[in-house]
């Protein structure tokens, strides 16, 4: 009678598991909580590339817009690059840098004759905005925003992304760039 037990949770252990194998990677994703990993996306923070997990508020967005005057800023481009490849978040602080978990979205549009590219800090994106390479509008979001790692994986690179010894992203691709597939298969 033991024996028979014992198959039959390994059998119905052994289904489930294959069960969730089988299961589409997107669709698992999608139904996960965003206030844990499915949360979580890479973003730059003065050309260093970063874990953030990411919610938005939606309920308290409008108060914590007007009366909290701490918060930081996440610039976004939901358009994105040429080639279909995402425009990754830049960040204006970290924890070791005046952080509040507060951030407001901003949107980079870029103006006409610029191709879009990649932007790797806030300064860059100050300097984009003064040339007339861009606009930023508010979009009147409130996320909360936790810095929970630094992307330190030598093979994971953003293409576009300019080495942190100050090389311009604008001067073409460097040779150890990245791939989007690469920075995908480094969050799931």
């Amino acid at each position: 009678m033991r024996v028979r037990l014992a198959m039959l949770v390994l059998t119905a252990c052994v289904l489930i598991g294959a069960a969730g194998a089988l299961a589409p990677h997107g669709a698992a994703r999608a139904t996960g909580n965003t206030n844990g990993v499915a949360g979580s996306m890479p973003a730059y923070y003065d050309h260093q590339l970063f874990t953030i997990n990411f919610k938005q508020l939606t309920t308290a967005q409008a108060t914590l817009l007007a009366k909290n005057g701490q918060q930081n800023v996440i610039y976004q481009s939901d358009p994105g690059l040429p080639g279909g490849q995402p425009f990754i978040s830049v960040i204006d602080a970290i924890p070791a840098d005046g952080m509040n978990p507060l951030w407001a979205e901003v949107q980079i549009a870029f103006t006409l004759g610029h191709t879009p590219r990649q932007l790797f800090s806030d300064d860059e994106i100050a300097a984009a905005v003064a040339s007339g390479e861009i606009t930023l509008t508010s979009t009147n979001e409130m996320y909360r925003c936790s810095v929970i790692g630094k992307v330190i994986s030598t093979s994971i690179r953003v293409a576009g992304a300019a080495p942190a010894t100050g090389a311009s992203p604008a001067a073409g691709r460097p040779a150890n760039a990245p791939t989007w597939g690469a920075i995908m298969r480094a969050y799931r």
